[in-house]
């Protein structure tokens, strides 16, 4: 199975404690390391994962480790669960972007920076439903996730 989606390291039939070693051991290489398990004896493994994925139909323990953890028994499962998490990670980006583009330019007009120059100052009522605008556009953004189909 591992050759045929290319993987060329491939450690099986291993200790518990064999298995939070090796992963260890690929950590000190720089390597991020996911781990899936879904037993006891993958507990620590899972907890010295940078990402411990536990099966839903595994042991409590395992799925107290887990980070991230699969209702179903689908390992297909594991590749949504990067590409949502990538896509929640740039919905988050996009978020913090635009709420400090947003206040970068309103703060200092509602501060007055303005006034000097036009002899114009920003009500406050006005400022509110701006600041309340920021939101309600990031809360949309939001919601548009659910529209993505994985």
């Amino acid at each position: 199975m591992a050759k045929k989606v290319g993987v060329d390291n491939v450690l099986a039939e291993v200790l518990p404690q064999e298995k939070s070693a090796e992963i260890e051991k690929l950590q000190k290489q720089g390597i991020v390391v996911a781990m899936i398990g879904d037993g006891i004896n993958d507990a620590p493994a899972l907890a010295q994962s940078d990402v411990g994925i536990a099966l839903g139909s595994g042991t409590d323990i395992a799925m107290e480790t887990g980070s991230i953890v699969l209702i179903k028994d689908d390992l297909r499962d594991v590749v949504k669960a990067i590409q949502l998490s990538g896509y929640i990670s740039k919905k988050i980006k996009q978020n913090l972007f635009w709420a400090f583009f947003y206040n970068t330019v309103t703060i200092p007009i509602a501060a007055g920076v303005l006034y000097p120059f036009t002899g114009w100052l920003l009500s406050p009522s006005i400022g509110a439903a701006a600041m309340a605008f920021s939101s309600v556009s990031a809360v949309l953004n939001t919601l548009l996730m659910r529209t993505k189909k994985l």
